[in-house]
């Protein structure tokens, strides 16, 4: 399996994805998705998150390649999108494919977690009145990542 990666400008087609990752295959019996959106809190206008080319993809790589030896996957893609983003539209896609379905959708929820905390990305909000802000990081994000650091029964 060969996990596919992009951090990429362009909005994703989830459907388009989910089709490549399990089309013609029959060792695929459950694909888990999650798509992250630009929520339009408190006059959000945009979303601008900056990456540093490579260091990003690299990153993300090794969360794959740690999701990889923890479950039985067939295929993963995540797709990151960078530069600005309106509320309404997909910032982050992960998609898990597995045999059996608790593979993919805690492989699903593991990458996910750790792509929020662990991936580097840096994210400002603009808003509608002109001001912006830099995000910080969320406790409660650090404590749904910190939850695959338990070891596994």
């Amino acid at each position: 399996m060969e996990p596919r990666i992009r951090v990429q400008e362009e909005p994703f087609d989830a459907a388009a994805e989910m089709a490549a990752l399990s089309e013609g295959r029959t060792d695929v019996g459950g694909l888990a998705s999650f798509i992250g959106l630009c929520r339009a809190d408190d006059g959000l206008a945009a979303l601008v998150l900056e990456h540093y080319p490579g260091m990003t993809e690299r990153a993300i790589g090794r969360i794959v390649a740690e999701a990889v030896e923890r479950w039985p996957l067939t295929g993963c893609t995540v797709i990151h999108r960078v530069g600005r983003i309106r509320p309404g539209e997909g910032i982050v896609l992960v998609l898990a494919a597995s045999a059996h379905r608790a593979a993919a959708l805690e492989s699903c929820g593991f990458l996910i977690d750790w792509l929020k905390t662990r991936a580097p990305f840096w994210k400002r909000e603009e808003f509608a009145d002109g001001d912006d802000r830099w995000v910080e990081a969320r406790d409660t994000d650090d404590a749904a990542a910190a939850r695959w650091d338990a070891p596994r029964p």
